[in-house]
């Protein structure tokens, strides 16, 4: 099941900062379109790829971690497998790579891996810990993405 349905659109609106709020727009309804707003080229091509585009868009993505990101999420959204996605493997920071795994189908389990506060509650609550685990991320703008992905 693709990430854009458990995301609600309204929620986005909290999210200060706009390339951060068209991405969270697109993912949660609103469609590419929204893609174009954004003006971190890397951020855009994620975009575009997790809003139908396919993996192929995450080709253009510079930042080695996001590409892999990308490629996972994209690769997940795409298929009705259930199981973490390879490309979680090719990511280096190892909190963003535990996410990763936990998000395409490795389950919360995974997110007991992660070091950082924050990303942790944003793993929990994408993983069936529900909106409530976003009340525990301090960054407003990454708390009110959680919202939008978990309501």
């Amino acid at each position: 099941m693709p990430l854009t349905a458990f995301a609600q659109q309204g929620d986005c609106g909290f999210i200060q900062n706009p390339d951060r709020q068209a991405y969270c727009r697109a993912i949660s309804g609103g469609g590419s379109s929204h893609c174009g707003f954004i003006r971190d080229s890397d951020l855009q091509a994620r975009c575009r790829a997790e809003t139908g585009g396919g993996s192929g868009q995450c080709g253009f993505i510079r930042d080695h971690d996001m590409q892999a990101a990308c490629r996972a999420s994209a690769e997940r959204a795409n298929t009705s497998s259930s199981s973490s996605s390879g490309q979680c493997g090719f990511i280096q920071n190892p909190d963003k790579q535990a996410y990763c795994r936990a998000t395409t189908g490795g389950g919360s389990g995974q997110c007991g891996f992660i070091r950082d506060g924050d990303l942790q509650a944003m793993c929990r609550a994408e993983t069936g810990g529900g909106s409530g685990q976003c009340g525990f991320i301090r960054d407003r703008d990454m708390q009110a993405a959680c919202r939008a992905k978990t309501r």
